[in-house]
């Protein structure tokens, strides 16, 4: 069977795919630009990760590509050394080592050499992970308890304020993982990372939110107070559901001062059965820290002010196609995902079970807090309000 023949692209080429990619095209987007198929652009991409490797610049006292095709020339004519010198103003012995190094007179090509000299200039800078193996194993062993890298570097950071032996930048750590070629932290870890993927992606290549039914008398989101938008005061919520197999669900629910979780068991989408749990949920907590709910607008929610009469919580709902007005969830449900990933029956969780994820996620140091974890920033607020 005869081999499809390589597709070799310019630098020019690569250098658009490389905006696209960065824009947010897909891998299908990239290949129809060029009019071929999603692999040759995945070629590209994969090999360094989906990381833009740095752009390449030649040294000044470098050989150009026009005075090796003057060598070429000269060579092929048998000139001296000296006489092809003396035509593009080097040295003799520059001309010498050139010539040598690729292929000698009779076998010297310009384009070949070119080449070559842009592979023997390859000097990746080391990376940091690689020289402090001390360092490599810490960050190894906080990816498999499902650390994001930025969490790691910022504990890092808080926990050895004072040696930068111990500091590291979680692009670096990402570019570890990404680009396999370093050798530093195994392939293997790349399972740990939340998303999963097995090269980077850009922060614009996201999916649109799906717009949800409408709910009768929802409260909506712009009439909830100042002070619940600023998270100056602990008590406010936010909620949504996530989905399993064979329609099973679990409620998911974040406090939006502390980042703090709590996730209950449902046995089904249907409203009484969400407001039953809810109910639950909210009785193992003082009032002072639970004032409202801010939810989205699924037809789970339709009993809203049965909770509300249960529970003396305001609800309040998320404008259609606007997730990001519940951005604290939406985080929240993308970390669960480690424990609950997409496609399994969460039916088989057990409310216990549940408690435990939730636990883990709150004993996990957060950016937004100073990398300091939920769980101690929510216990402060109970013993306040003691």
């Amino acid at each position: 069977m005869k081999r499809r023949p390589q597709i070799h692209y310019t630098e020019a080429q690569k250098a658009l795919m490389w905006d696209r990619w960065q824009k947010g095209d897909s891998l299908h987007d990239i290949g129809r630009l060029f009019g071929r198929l999603h692999t040759s652009a995945a070629r590209i991409i994969r090999a360094t990760g989906g990381i833009r490797p740095p752009q390449r610049k030649r040294s000044p006292s470098a050989l150009t590509l026009a005075e090796r095709e003057i060598i070429s020339r000269g060579a092929a004519k048998q000139l001296s050394l000296r006489a092809i010198a003396e035509k593009i103003g080097r040295s003799p012995s520059t001309v010498s080592r050139e010539i040598q190094r690729n292929g000698g007179y009779d076998s010297y090509r310009a384009s070949i050499a070119e080449e070559a000299a842009w592979h023997r200039a390859l000097r990746p800078k080391p990376c940091k992970l690689a020289g402090r193996p001390y360092l490599a194993r810490a960050v190894a062993v906080k990816l498999q308890r499902q650390w994001s890298p930025e969490q790691i570097a910022g504990w890092l950071k808080w926990r050895y304020p004072n040696d930068e032996r111990y500091h590291v930048s979680h692009e670096t750590i990402y570019k570890s993982l990404f680009v396999q070629t370093r050798g530093v932290l195994k392939k293997e870890l790349l399972a740990c990372l939340r998303t999963q993927r097995v090269m980077r992606q850009s922060r614009h290549a996201s999916l649109k939110g799906k717009g949800l039914g409408k709910i009768v008398d929802a409260v909506s989101i712009s009439e909830r107070p100042a002070s619940v938008e600023d998270r100056a005061v602990p008590g406010h919520w936010e909620g949504d559901l996530i989905a399993g197999s064979h329609g099973s669900h679990v409620a998911t629910l974040v406090e939006r001062k502390t980042r703090y979780v709590m996730l209950a068991k449902v046995e089904n989408k249907n409203t009484d059965t969400v407001i039953q749990a809810l109910i639950k949920q909210s009785q193992k907590l003082p009032i002072e820290l639970y004032k409202s709910l801010t939810w989205d607008r699924g037809s789970e929610m339709s009993g809203h002010k049965k909770f509300t009469l249960a529970t003396d919580i305001k609800v309040y709902f998320c404008d259609p196609k606007s997730p990001w007005q519940r951005g604290s969830n939406e985080n929240t449900n993308r970390l669960l995902r480690d424990y609950l990933p997409k496609g399994i029956d969460l039916s088989v969780y057990s409310q216990a079970e549940l408690n435990r994820i939730a636990r883990e996620l709150n004993e996990r140091p957060r950016k937004t807090l100073g990398y300091e974890t939920p769980a101690a920033r929510f216990n402060a607020c109970v013993a306040s309000t003691g």
